[in-house]
């Protein structure tokens, strides 16, 4: 497997960026390789750019890889109207960004928001995506409670990080990217001494505390450089809307209530994930998570690892999704 950085191995799968128009909205979408479409979808408090090391060694190995800025971040189509970012819309995007390209299938790899829009993509539209890899979210079908109403029902309300995200004046307080990205990238990795890392229901270790000037060896200072002019420049409304549009999504999903993803999906998480640690108290096996996703091939458990396992652990998430798309297209080529 190559280099991530190497400008030679680059240069032989070259990028192309466009805007293009999807339901009368515009996203800024990358694409790189040909072959079997891969759709990347990332997180909060990201870009587009977290996946330059996956897309280029998915193109290397025979594959188109396709990855946006998603609504709300980037230069994609950013409303300021919570109410707009139900993952019915954000599904609706994707869908759009693949008849646009004239795709008729795609596989999904998605970490953080982006995981939550893929699943809830290959519940709503399984003829469109053939499976998916989540990174450091698992999958929860649609219950009779929403995801917050789930965490007040907890007690987590004056707790649990998203409901400090959701506050007006938080799109102020983390205003500055230039704080605000190398402190997330910092306190939500593995890379903090036990104990001091990100805690969601624990306010004195929230992921915008100063961080150490110097970032972890795996953050590309391309990367964090980018995120930082990105976030300078547009803000993070459009990123904390994603906490805001959840119960949006709850209500517009009612027809789709105990429906599991029954494509082929991997999960991969790290074990030093604060988030992780919350859903996960005893690590899950492949069994356990086959109840709400049957088609489960296998759960990838990085040790030491935090909320940025394709950054942290890059050439193992990239070796693992090399081999769950040759397994799935292997799969798919046998059948048809």
């Amino acid at each position: 497997m190559s280099d991530p950085h190497d400008v030679s191995a680059a240069a032989d799968y070259p990028e192309q960026h466009s805007q293009i128009e999807a339901n009368g909205a515009s996203f800024h979408v990358v694409e790189q390789g040909r072959g079997p479409v891969v759709l990347f979808l990332h997180g909060f408090p990201d870009t587009v750019e977290t996946w330059r090391s996956q897309m280029q060694v998915v193109a290397e190995n025979g594959y188109r890889a396709v990855a946006l800025d998603m609504r709300g971040f980037g230069d994609s189509y950013s409303p300021d109207d919570p109410a707009l970012y139900s993952g019915a819309f954000i599904v609706g995007d994707l869908i759009g960004i693949l008849d646009a390209l004239q795709v008729p299938t795609a596989t999904i790899v998605s970490h953080d928001w982006g995981a939550d829009h893929g699943q809830r993509a290959m519940v709503m539209r399984p003829d469109r995506f053939n499976g998916i890899i989540t990174l450091s979210i698992p999958f929860l079908p649609r219950g009779e409670l929403s995801t917050w109403d789930m965490l007040r029902s907890r007690g987590l309300s004056a707790l649990y990080y998203a409901f400090d995200m959701m506050k007006p004046e938080t799109d102020d307080r983390i205003r500055d990217a230039s704080k605000t990205i190398p402190s997330a990238l910092y306190w939500l990795s593995g890379e903090p001494a036990e104990g001091t890392g990100w805690d969601p229901i624990d306010t004195k270790r929230n992921m915008f505390r100063p961080a150490p000037d110097v970032l972890p060896s795996w953050a590309d200072p391309a990367y964090v450089k980018h995120n930082i002019e990105t976030f300078q420049r547009t803000g993070f409304r459009g990123g904390l809307n994603q906490y805001r549009g959840v119960q949006a999504t709850f209500e517009h999903l009612a027809a789709y209530k105990d429906v599991l993803i029954k494509q082929p999906s991997l999960y991969i998480w790290g074990d030093a994930d604060g988030l992780c640690r919350l859903f996960h108290p005893v690590p899950p096996t492949v069994e356990e998570m086959r109840e709400t996703a049957p088609g489960l091939v296998d759960v990838v458990r990085l040790e030491g690892v935090g909320h940025w396992p394709h950054h942290e652990a890059r050439e193992r998430v990239n070796a693992e999704i090399i081999k769950f798309l040759n397994g799935l297209n292997t799969t798919v080529t046998a059948t048809a």
